[in-house]
């Protein structure tokens, strides 16, 4: 069987398409059929019970929890921040400081660790520390935050001689 020009022509498309649309969903799952996904990294249990703690201002008990997390992930600013804040929140606004600042060596972006050292700041009597915060946060939410508002209120409430509080 002889095919003209067009015809191997539309056989050449229709056979691209075909090997196309059976390699699509290989490519949209992100690899071969032939390897395994990698499993999904679950959560830490100690991060989610520090986390809860928080919630329920159980902040000694944060961070006992805390601690365990730093020490299975050093790598995590979300913990150091967190630690920070339970250790603040605990009273000890000074020692949240050394927390704050390695959650922010991790992740100089991290707007939860600017808005909370700020805080720690204004309970020190360091409203100019606080200010500097405020400006980085002023640079990294464009379009405005939770944390820029939230920071720039307690230092404008620190101005009327209402400090930040160790717990809520």
């Amino acid at each position: 069987m002889q095919f003209g020009i067009r015809q191997r022509a539309a056989i050449a498309i229709l056979a691209a398409a075909m090997s196309a649309t059976s390699v699509a969903p290989v490519l949209a799952a992100g690899g071969s059929s032939d390897r395994p996904s990698a499993p999904a990294k679950r959560a830490n249990p100690d991060f989610e019970n520090a986390k809860a703690a928080i919630a329920n201002k159980q902040y000694a008990n944060a961070i006992g929890w805390l601690q365990r997390v730093i020490a299975a992930e050093p790598g995590n600013p979300e913990a150091y921040n967190l630690m920070g804040y339970a250790t603040r929140k605990s009273g000890n606004p000074a020692g949240s400081l050394q927390y704050y600042q390695q959650a922010l060596s991790l992740d100089p972006k991290h707007l939860g660790a600017h808005e909370y050292i700020g805080e720690a700041y204004l309970m020190l009597d360091q409203p100019q520390r606080a200010e500097e915060h405020l400006a980085r946060l002023d640079q990294l939410c464009t379009f405005g935050c939770k944390e820029h508002r939230e920071l720039k209120a307690a230092i404008a409430n620190y101005k009327k001689g209402i400090k930040p509080q160790a717990s809520n």
